[in-house]
Formats: structure tokens, sequence, C-alpha cells
């Protein structure tokens, strides 16, 4: 059970800094979020998985890098996960900010 959650600081840093950034996002988007919304950001961590999945293992493959035996680092995945997450809520935070009007109508 050591070798799964014995990790550099700096892996938690990094999944927990992503974690907390989509978090805050999401909360700060929650009047614009629907069901609709939930399931985007599903589907999206699925095939984000995915896309990673298939670049881990061509880079694995083709000796582009290798984990050592007992050095490979499980968390590097859930790190993936929060990461395409807050990627999703900053676009859509960014989307939202260009969408609004530049000047206030006047009535």
């Amino acid at each position: 059970m050591n070798v799964v959650f014995d990790f550099n600081l700096s892996w938690y840093v990094l999944f927990f800094a992503f974690l907390m950034s989509w978090a805050v996002l999401t909360v700060a988007r929650r009047k614009h979020q629907g069901r609709k919304e939930v399931k985007e950001q599903v589907y999206l961590a699925f095939a984000g998985m995915f896309a990673l999945v298939l670049m881990e293992f061509f880079a694995v493959s083709t000796n582009l890098w290798h984990y050592t035996p007992g050095d490979w680092p499980v968390i590097l995945w859930p790190t993936y996960v929060a990461a395409i997450l807050f990627g999703y809520q900053l676009l859509r935070s960014i989307e939202g900010l260009l969408r609004r009007p530049v000047f206030a109508s006047r009535v």
C-alpha cells in the first residue's frame, strides 16, 4: 500500500491545485450550470482520459518516456482528470466573459 500513496509532495500540490481551481470555478459559475453541463463535464473527463491513455501508450511504446518499475506515479491519472475538469470550467468562464456586452445599455 505504501507504493501507491508514496509520492513526492509536488504531485499532491498539483492534483489539489487543479481540483480546488475546478471547484472554485464550478461554484462561481453555478448559476449558469444545469444537468446538461454536468453531463458535458463527465463526458469531457472520460474523453480526455481516453486521449491521455492513448498518449501515454504511444509515448511509452515509442520510448518517448518510460516509467521505472516501482516508480510509476499513479497519481498522474487523477491529476489528469482534475486538470481536464479545471480546463473545462476555465474555458466556459472565459466564454461567459466574452459573451457579456462591453458597454451596458442606457435606459
